[in-house]
């Protein structure tokens, strides 16, 4: 085993802890694990990153909802339009990008470096996200009111951006449902890893009718993510995950800025 093999397995178990300890921000790493550490290309590398983060989601969503915290009906309303445009974005929209994309004098813009390119941008969006730890947080119970025109349209954007990089798109869906069904953080963060569950194994969906897969190397990087996240659950006990949440934004800032200046020289 290589030793970048190594490092990959190991960046699974980081993924893993991060979404335990600060409860999401860590499946935006699987991508570029997966792509520099063991190699895979964009491609195959958002398509394994949609089942490690569906199945990381759903073991938070089992814990959430035995605690209660899981709005059944927001997570369906939301998931509706995101498992549709994720699906359809993995079974038709990817095999469909041309490749190259285009060129700029003698450099070339593959399809691979295009995936890797709106990733990196994604990735700093996400950052900043987590970086400015916005304190306009809901905590009472309000009443649930749904804004359906404007949810409907955040669901097929969030699928679509799930369909292209394999991210969960938990820092676009957590506001969405803070601002647009009212729902206290606590609910928005845990109905989001539901609504993550269930588009991103969807779209995994998309890829096993176009892909091959791997199925012995993608159950172990996902189980190992998986044992991250209750490693993450334990630590969380002596450290408040919201703390780090900032310093972890500075890092996936810093690895999206890498990401750019990999692909682009």
């Amino acid at each position: 085993m290589e030793i970048t093999e190594i490092l990959g397995y190991i960046g699974a178990l980081f993924i893993g802890v991060v979404l335990g300890l600060i409860g999401g921000g860590g499946s935006i790493l699987t991508v570029p694990v997966l792509v520099y550490l063991m190699y895979l290309n964009p491609v195959t590398a958002t398509a394994y990153s949609l089942f490690v983060v569906g199945i990381s989601a759903l073991v938070g969503t089992i814990s959430n909802l035995r605690k209660g915290l899981v709005s059944i009906r927001t997570a369906i309303v939301f998931a509706i339009p995101a498992f549709i445009a994720v699906y359809t974005t993995r079974k038709y929209i990817v095999p469909a990008i041309p490749d190259p994309l285009f060129s700029i004098n003698e450099f070339m813009i593959t399809k691979n470096i295009g995936i890797m390119l709106f990733f990196a941008v994604i990735m700093l969006l996400a950052s900043i996200s987590m970086i400015k730890n916005n304190k306009n947080k809901t905590t009472t119970e309000a009443p649930i009111k749904y804004n359906y025109p404007l949810i409907i349209i955040e669901g097929f954007v969030v699928g679509i951006l799930t369909g292209l990089v394999g991210a969960g798109g938990g820092f676009l869906i957590i506001p969405a449902l803070v601002l647009l069904a009212k729902l206290p953080m606590k609910k928005a963060v845990a109905t989001s890893l539901l609504i993550i569950a269930i588009k991103s194994l969807i779209g995994f969906i998309g890829d096993v009718e176009n892909l091959k897969i791997e199925w012995n190397f993608l159950l172990i990087f996902t189980a190992i993510s998986v044992v991250g996240i209750f490693i993450g659950i334990y630590i969380s006990n002596f450290i408040d995950g919201k703390k780090l949440e900032k310093g972890f934004g500075g890092f996936v800032l810093a690895m999206g800025i890498y990401i750019l200046f990999k692909e682009l020289t």
